[in-house]
């Protein structure tokens, strides 16, 4: 399985446009283009996460978290990750990040810090879906989609301020 972006290649700069609009940051928080291929036979949906392994946490930070995008599906265009969802494929699911908002927020990294990566991943899953809504937390999300997941991809994107 294969994950790119159209917005940024593996192991380069993240564009302004995929900075956080808060905590300091002033960005959009756009999430950025991603398309994937060579799903394993059996998958029935996908998740997308992203998370930051670099934040200041003691655990890092979870920036998206998505699920139930059915398995039809092969790409999200840039922005997709928006709070409202209406940018999503019918029926997906983005649960709450570790900012505490719905959908994508972007990177953020306290500024002066080296360069964060962004870990951008798509999950083939082995369930249609999810028997979960947007009020779970991403760590039941994240086990849920942990417990089903067929394959695995990912690209980094780096950020500093």
């Amino acid at each position: 399985m294969k994950i790119v972006s159209t917005d940024f290649t593996d192991n380069a700069f993240l564009a302004k446009a995929q900075e956080f609009d808060g905590f300091g940051g002033s960005g959009e928080n756009r999430s950025p283009a991603l398309s994937w291929q060579d799903a394993p036979a059996g998958t029935a949906s996908f998740a997308i996460t992203c998370y930051d392994p670099d934040a200041p946490t003691g655990s890092g930070f979870w920036h998206w978290v998505a699920f139930n995008i059915p398995a039809t599906v092969s790409a999200l265009a840039a922005n997709a990750g928006i709070a409202s969802g209406e940018q999503m494929p019918a029926g997906s699911v983005q649960s709450i990040n570790d900012y505490g908002l719905a959908g994508f927020g972007g990177a953020c990294p306290p500024e002066g810090d080296k360069p964060h990566r962004y870990v951008f991943s798509v999950h083939a899953l082995s369930v249609p879906s999810l028997a979960l809504d947007a009020s779970a937390t991403n760590a039941v999300a994240r086990f849920m989609i942990e417990a089903h997941t067929l394959a695995k991809a990912s690209v980094t994107g780096l950020y500093q301020r």
